[in-house]
Protein backbone atom coordinates (compact mmCIF):
# COMPACT_ATOMS: atom_id res chain seq x y z
CA UNK A 1 0.00 0.00 0.00
CA UNK A 2 1.77 2.91 -1.13
CA UNK A 3 -0.97 5.54 -1.17
CA UNK A 4 -4.47 5.61 0.89
CA UNK A 5 -6.94 4.88 -1.44
CA UNK A 6 -10.40 6.99 -0.08
CA UNK A 7 -13.51 6.76 -1.20
CA UNK A 8 -15.42 9.84 -1.16
CA UNK A 9 -13.10 11.71 0.61
CA UNK A 10 -13.24 8.74 3.71
CA UNK A 11 -11.14 5.52 4.61
CA UNK A 12 -11.61 2.66 6.22
CA UNK A 13 -9.25 0.03 7.12
CA UNK A 14 -10.13 -3.29 4.37
CA UNK A 15 -11.11 -6.42 5.80
CA UNK A 16 -8.12 -8.37 4.73
CA UNK A 17 -5.73 -6.03 6.37
CA UNK A 18 -4.90 -8.54 9.89
CA UNK A 19 -2.91 -11.64 9.91
CA UNK A 20 -2.90 -14.34 12.55
CA UNK A 21 0.20 -13.73 14.21
CA UNK A 22 -0.53 -9.84 14.58
CA UNK A 23 -4.03 -10.35 15.70
CA UNK A 24 -2.83 -12.60 18.57
CA UNK A 25 0.40 -11.17 19.60
CA UNK A 26 -0.72 -7.42 18.67
CA UNK A 27 1.44 -5.08 20.53
CA UNK A 28 4.84 -7.47 20.59
CA UNK A 29 4.14 -7.53 16.49
CA UNK A 30 3.54 -4.38 16.17
CA UNK A 31 6.21 -2.89 18.34
CA UNK A 32 9.05 -5.48 16.81
CA UNK A 33 7.95 -3.98 13.23
CA UNK A 34 7.83 -0.41 14.71
CA UNK A 35 11.28 -0.54 16.25
CA UNK A 36 12.70 -1.96 12.82
CA UNK A 37 10.76 0.99 11.38
CA UNK A 38 12.20 3.49 13.32
CA UNK A 39 16.26 2.15 13.03
CA UNK A 40 15.68 1.87 9.23
CA UNK A 41 14.03 5.49 9.20
CA UNK A 42 16.85 7.12 11.16
CA UNK A 43 19.57 5.86 9.61
CA UNK A 44 18.02 7.09 6.49
CA UNK A 45 17.84 10.95 8.52
CA UNK A 46 21.12 10.58 9.80
CA UNK A 47 23.00 10.35 6.33
CA UNK A 48 20.24 13.28 5.35
CA UNK A 49 18.36 10.49 2.89
CA UNK A 50 14.79 10.84 4.94
CA UNK A 51 12.66 13.41 2.70
CA UNK A 52 8.98 14.40 3.17
CA UNK A 53 7.97 10.94 0.80
CA UNK A 54 10.34 8.76 3.40
CA UNK A 55 8.16 10.36 5.98
CA UNK A 56 5.56 9.42 4.78
CA UNK A 57 6.01 5.81 2.98
CA UNK A 58 7.51 5.24 6.84
CA UNK A 59 4.52 6.55 8.45
CA UNK A 60 2.43 4.96 6.20
CA UNK A 61 3.82 1.29 6.96
CA UNK A 62 2.92 2.36 10.81
CA UNK A 63 -0.59 2.59 10.11
CA UNK A 64 -0.10 -0.44 8.04
CA UNK A 65 1.25 -2.56 10.79
CA UNK A 66 -1.63 -1.59 13.34
CA UNK A 67 -4.09 -2.89 10.74
CA UNK A 68 -2.68 -6.19 10.88
CA UNK A 69 -3.30 -6.31 14.21
CA UNK A 70 -6.87 -6.10 13.39
CA UNK A 71 -7.43 -2.93 14.11
CA UNK A 72 -9.84 -0.43 12.12
CA UNK A 73 -8.73 3.24 10.97
CA UNK A 74 -11.28 5.44 9.69
CA UNK A 75 -10.26 8.17 8.26
CA UNK A 76 -13.16 11.13 6.95
CA UNK A 77 -12.48 14.92 5.38
CA UNK A 78 -9.97 14.40 3.60
CA UNK A 79 -11.39 16.50 1.20
CA UNK A 80 -10.59 19.24 3.10
CA UNK A 81 -6.90 18.56 2.87
CA UNK A 82 -7.06 18.15 -0.96
CA UNK A 83 -9.04 21.69 -1.77
CA UNK A 84 -6.48 23.55 0.42
CA UNK A 85 -4.91 26.66 -1.43
CA UNK A 86 -2.32 26.96 0.93
CA UNK A 87 -0.37 26.01 4.18
CA UNK A 88 -2.48 25.99 7.41
CA UNK A 89 -2.75 24.79 10.81
CA UNK A 90 -3.87 21.84 12.22
CA UNK A 91 -5.76 21.72 15.65
CA UNK A 92 -6.64 18.85 17.24
CA UNK A 93 -6.95 16.88 20.63
CA UNK A 94 -4.29 14.65 21.39
CA UNK A 95 -4.63 11.17 22.84
CA UNK A 96 -1.39 8.96 22.09
CA UNK A 97 1.89 8.30 20.31
CA UNK A 98 -0.38 7.14 17.45
CA UNK A 99 -0.94 10.32 16.03
CA UNK A 100 2.83 11.67 16.39
CA UNK A 101 3.81 8.72 13.97
CA UNK A 102 0.52 8.14 11.70
CA UNK A 103 -0.59 11.71 11.01
CA UNK A 104 2.70 12.29 8.41
CA UNK A 105 1.14 9.25 6.06
CA UNK A 106 -2.40 10.92 5.60
CA UNK A 107 -1.21 14.54 5.56
CA UNK A 108 1.48 14.63 3.59
CA UNK A 109 -0.29 12.38 0.90
CA UNK A 110 -1.32 16.26 0.34
CA UNK A 111 0.62 18.96 1.47
CA UNK A 112 3.73 19.48 3.61
CA UNK A 113 3.77 19.08 7.31
CA UNK A 114 5.56 19.06 10.70
CA UNK A 115 4.81 19.40 13.84
CA UNK A 116 4.67 21.36 17.40
CA UNK A 117 6.25 18.63 19.96
CA UNK A 118 7.40 18.43 23.42
CA UNK A 119 11.68 18.97 22.95
CA UNK A 120 12.21 15.05 24.67
CA UNK A 121 11.18 13.66 21.36
CA UNK A 122 14.46 15.14 19.55
CA UNK A 123 16.35 13.27 22.40
CA UNK A 124 15.14 9.87 21.80
CA UNK A 125 17.66 7.09 20.76
CA UNK A 126 17.49 6.92 16.77
CA UNK A 127 13.98 8.56 16.27
CA UNK A 128 15.83 12.01 17.23
CA UNK A 129 17.15 12.14 13.89
CA UNK A 130 13.44 11.31 12.42
CA UNK A 131 11.88 14.20 14.27
CA UNK A 132 15.19 16.22 13.21
CA UNK A 133 15.34 16.15 9.40
CA UNK A 134 11.52 17.07 9.88
CA UNK A 135 12.57 20.24 11.52
CA UNK A 136 9.90 20.51 14.06
CA UNK A 137 9.04 23.42 16.68
CA UNK A 138 10.38 22.19 19.87
CA UNK A 139 8.63 23.31 23.34
CA UNK A 140 10.42 22.39 26.83
CA UNK A 141 7.24 22.80 28.57
CA UNK A 142 9.28 24.22 31.84
CA UNK A 143 8.87 27.68 29.96
CA UNK A 144 5.01 28.62 28.76
CA UNK A 145 5.96 32.03 27.85
CA UNK A 146 8.83 30.85 25.93
CA UNK A 147 7.21 28.11 24.59
CA UNK A 148 4.69 30.49 23.09
CA UNK A 149 7.39 32.86 22.01
CA UNK A 150 9.13 30.08 20.25
CA UNK A 151 5.82 28.32 18.83
CA UNK A 152 4.36 31.62 17.08
CA UNK A 153 7.38 32.65 15.71
CA UNK A 154 8.49 29.02 14.63
CA UNK A 155 4.94 28.14 13.50
CA UNK A 156 5.19 31.22 11.34
CA UNK A 157 8.21 31.05 9.65
CA UNK A 158 7.31 27.36 8.54
CA UNK A 159 3.88 28.73 7.56
CA UNK A 160 5.73 31.10 5.33
CA UNK A 161 7.60 28.31 3.73
CA UNK A 162 4.74 26.70 2.61
CA UNK A 163 4.76 23.66 5.43
CA UNK A 164 1.73 23.16 7.19
CA UNK A 165 1.81 22.71 11.41
CA UNK A 166 0.09 20.32 13.37
CA UNK A 167 -0.27 21.88 17.03
CA UNK A 168 -1.82 19.62 19.75
CA UNK A 169 -2.94 22.82 22.49
CA UNK A 170 -4.02 20.23 25.17
CA UNK A 171 -1.75 20.55 28.76
CA UNK A 172 -0.75 17.09 28.44
CA UNK A 173 -2.78 14.20 25.58
CA UNK A 174 -5.09 11.39 27.38
CA UNK A 175 -8.44 9.68 26.59
CA UNK A 176 -10.61 12.70 27.68
CA UNK A 177 -10.87 15.94 26.32
CA UNK A 178 -11.64 19.06 28.53
CA UNK A 179 -12.09 21.89 26.62
CA UNK A 180 -10.76 24.14 29.39
CA UNK A 181 -7.36 22.74 28.72
CA UNK A 182 -7.60 23.31 25.40
CA UNK A 183 -5.70 26.69 24.82
CA UNK A 184 -5.60 28.90 21.32
CA UNK A 185 -2.35 29.06 20.02
CA UNK A 186 -3.28 27.10 16.90
CA UNK A 187 -5.38 29.83 16.30
CA UNK A 188 -3.59 32.71 17.26
CA UNK A 189 -0.87 31.16 14.72
CA UNK A 190 -3.36 31.29 11.84
CA UNK A 191 -4.26 34.71 12.43
CA UNK A 192 -0.58 35.94 12.56
CA UNK A 193 0.34 34.00 9.32
CA UNK A 194 -2.94 34.61 7.39
CA UNK A 195 -3.80 30.80 6.83
CA UNK A 196 -6.76 28.94 7.83
CA UNK A 197 -7.43 26.77 10.87
CA UNK A 198 -8.87 22.61 10.06
CA UNK A 199 -9.73 21.20 12.98
CA UNK A 200 -8.88 17.68 13.79
CA UNK A 201 -10.62 15.25 16.00
CA UNK A 202 -8.96 11.68 16.65
CA UNK A 203 -9.57 8.96 18.72
CA UNK A 204 -6.67 6.85 19.18
CA UNK A 205 -6.60 5.48 22.20
CA UNK A 206 -6.00 1.67 20.80
CA UNK A 207 -2.51 2.83 21.27
CA UNK A 208 -2.69 2.94 25.40
CA UNK A 209 -0.44 5.11 27.29
CA UNK A 210 2.45 2.94 28.84
CA UNK A 211 3.39 2.85 33.06
CA UNK A 212 6.78 2.93 32.67
CA UNK A 213 7.37 4.10 29.15
CA UNK A 214 4.60 6.49 28.17
CA UNK A 215 5.03 6.15 24.65
CA UNK A 216 4.63 2.40 23.88
CA UNK A 217 1.61 1.44 26.03
CA UNK A 218 -0.27 -1.87 24.96
CA UNK A 219 -1.83 -2.41 21.63
CA UNK A 220 -6.10 -3.03 21.99
CA UNK A 221 -7.07 -3.83 18.34
CA UNK A 222 -10.98 -3.76 19.45
CA UNK A 223 -10.68 -0.08 20.09
CA UNK A 224 -11.36 1.75 16.63
CA UNK A 225 -9.25 4.42 15.31
CA UNK A 226 -10.97 7.57 13.56
CA UNK A 227 -9.50 10.68 12.18
CA UNK A 228 -11.80 13.46 10.72
CA UNK A 229 -10.65 16.71 9.47
CA UNK A 230 -12.91 19.33 9.90
CA UNK A 231 -13.46 22.24 7.08
CA UNK A 232 -11.15 24.89 6.90
CA UNK A 233 -11.56 28.22 9.13
CA UNK A 234 -10.47 31.30 8.20
CA UNK A 235 -9.83 33.54 11.33
CA UNK A 236 -11.92 36.76 12.06
CA UNK A 237 -10.66 39.53 14.45
CA UNK A 238 -9.28 37.47 17.72
CA UNK A 239 -10.37 34.28 16.68
CA UNK A 240 -13.05 33.60 19.36
CA UNK A 241 -15.62 32.38 17.91
CA UNK A 242 -13.24 30.08 15.43
CA UNK A 243 -11.76 28.24 18.41
CA UNK A 244 -15.26 27.47 19.60
CA UNK A 245 -15.79 25.92 16.58
CA UNK A 246 -12.77 23.57 16.66
CA UNK A 247 -13.39 22.90 19.85
CA UNK A 248 -17.27 21.90 19.10
CA UNK A 249 -15.91 20.05 16.32
CA UNK A 250 -13.85 17.99 18.33
CA UNK A 251 -16.46 17.30 20.73
CA UNK A 252 -19.04 16.24 18.41
CA UNK A 253 -17.09 13.57 16.67
CA UNK A 254 -15.84 12.01 20.06
CA UNK A 255 -19.55 12.04 21.15
CA UNK A 256 -20.55 9.93 18.20
CA UNK A 257 -17.75 7.58 18.27
CA UNK A 258 -18.40 6.41 21.64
Amino acid sequence: MKQLAYHNNVYTTPPDSETFFCRLFPSLSFYTKLLMNVYVSGAKAKKGAYDNEAWRLSSLKVLRDLECTGMKIHISGTGNLQNLQSPCVFVGNHMSMMETVVLPGIIVQERPVTFAIKESLLEYPVFKYIMRSRNPIAVSRNNPRQDLKTVMNEGKDRLAQGISVVIFPQTTRGTGFDPKQFNSIGIKIAARAGVPVIPLALKTDAWTNGKLIKDLGKIQPARDVHFAFGAPLNITGKGKEEHQQVIDFISRKLEEWQ
